[in-house]
């Protein structure tokens, strides 16, 4: 079934946190891992409407219905970056502008050239671009839910749980949004398919690798996918690409988690 923009926008809103009481986390702090992973995911939601604006760009704000769900979204994705940093708060660390702020200057050239890759690609894929983004979308959308689940569990935090528990729900609003859109739009072209298969496996990575350092990246996938537990999230959202149509055997996740095993081994 088609999830469709009103659906979505119908229940769209500011992240809900009432009851969640942040001072908890100043009675029972969370450990230094946690924090690292919580700081990843504070900078990375905040940059969403950075990526927005470069798909702005694209032929994606010629939509309203994509631009539509994509304004519904950056305004969620934001909310979920301010209740991170409220945990951060809690912990005495730096949260919101000021660490947004510095992160920005320091990526300031990097931003150029992600921009100017994204109107490239988007001119190379033609009518198909959107097809990509939203299968894109999908993908990480998938891997931010399940990366979310995952440092739930190895948290073991009741407060820190209800939170993420908070942020997954919405954020499985935008996997419906993002995932049925990517099936539609695959199905109806095979060259859009042929194209997103071809960017995905070429220069797909996980989630925020255009944004933080290489060894915050590694630090992330390592501790929420590495391991059985963690691989057998990882062969889940696998095997959901797998299901959109041409998108068969790509291994997205698999193969960055194996590829982070392999570096550590050989270490």
């Amino acid at each position: 079934m088609r999830t469709t923009i009103d659906s979505y926008r119908n229940r769209a809103g500011r992240l809900n946190l009432e009851g969640i009481d942040f001072d908890d986390f100043k009675d029972q702090p969370l450990p230094g891992a946690v924090l690292r992973t919580l700081r990843y995911m504070h900078d990375v939601e905040h940059h969403t409407v950075c990526y927005l604006r470069d798909l702005l760009l694209t032929p994606a704000h010629q939509d309203p219905e994509i631009t539509s769900f994509l304004s519904c979204w950056v305004f969620e994705e934001m909310w979920h970056g301010e209740a991170i940093g409220q945990v951060l708060e809690a912990h005495g660390e730096a949260a919101g502008a000021p660490r947004i702020a510095a992160l920005r200057q320091r990526h300031r050239r990097k931003e150029a050239v992600t921009t100017l890759s994204t109107i490239a690609s988007a001119a190379f894929a033609g009518r198909g671009f959107i097809a990509l983004h939203m299968t894109w979308g999908a993908i990480n959308e998938w891997t931010t839910q399940a990366g979310y689940g995952r440092l739930s569990e190895r948290a073991g935090h009741p407060t820190l749980r209800e939170l993420l528990a908070r942020i997954m729900k919405q954020e499985g609003g935008h996997i419906d949004f993002y995932a049925s859109e990517a099936g539609r739009r695959l199905s109806e072209s095979q060259r859009a398919q042929k194209l997103t298969r071809f960017f995905l496996s070429h220069t797909w990575r996980p989630v925020g690798s255009g944004v933080m350092p290489k060894k915050e990246v590694d630090f992330l996938v390592g501790y929420l996918f590495d391991g059985p537990e963690g691989q057998a999230v990882a062969e889940r959202i696998d095997r959901r690409v797998d299901r959109l149509p041409g998108q068969g055997d790509l291994h997205l996740l698999t193969t960055a988690v194996t590829k982070l095993s392999a570096q550590r081994a050989a270490a």
